[in-house]
């Protein structure tokens, strides 16, 4: 699985460090590096991408605002050196949020959430269950001496709320 990265970012040593990690995974192929959020978004049109290293400071327009003119970004690590922003950063569905300086095993770790991610979008959905058919699948969930029938389509996520 080839993964297609796009650095931006507007410090030369920040352009180099991250290029040199991706060289150690060849799987991960860099498209190009773009000093600016402007050209960022000339490349991303132009071009499919599937993950960008994105700075946050940079002139002209900043990672959080170029993220937020995006319709359909491809996955996002950003690589700051603010710590403020890393809330903005997820709620905008960043993958991670690495402060530089950043070693390479951390920034190993974020490329294999990258990569869980590619891969559970490559899910092949057996024959005969369609994703549809989740709107006639339910659960039975009893809570204070009651049960409630729950469609799985409405399910958003389940947090445990202590043992039973």
């Amino acid at each position: 699985m080839n993964i297609i990265c796009l650095i931006i970012d507007d410090e030369p040593l920040a352009q180099r460090v991250i290029e040199r990690y991706l060289g150690n995974l060849p799987h991960l192929m860099l498209a190009g590096k773009c000093n600016n959020s402007i050209e960022a978004l000339e490349m991303l049109y132009e071009q499919e991408i599937d993950l960008i290293f994105l700075d946050i400071n940079m002139p002209k327009l900043t990672g959080i605002e170029l993220l937020k003119t995006l319709k359909h970004p491809p996955l996002v690590i950003i690589t700051t050196a603010y710590a403020e922003f890393a809330i903005q950063g997820y709620e905008l569905n960043v993958v991670d949020y690495l402060m530089k300086p950043f070693s390479f095993d951390r920034f190993l770790k974020a490329i294999q959430k990258v990569e869980d991610i590619i891969k559970n979008r490559n899910i092949q959905i057996p024959e005969g269950l369609e994703k549809n058919k989740l709107h006639d699948e339910y659960i039975f969930i009893k809570s204070n001496k009651r049960t409630y029938k729950v469609n799985l389509s409405n399910i958003q996520y389940i947090e445990a709320l202590g043992i039973m």
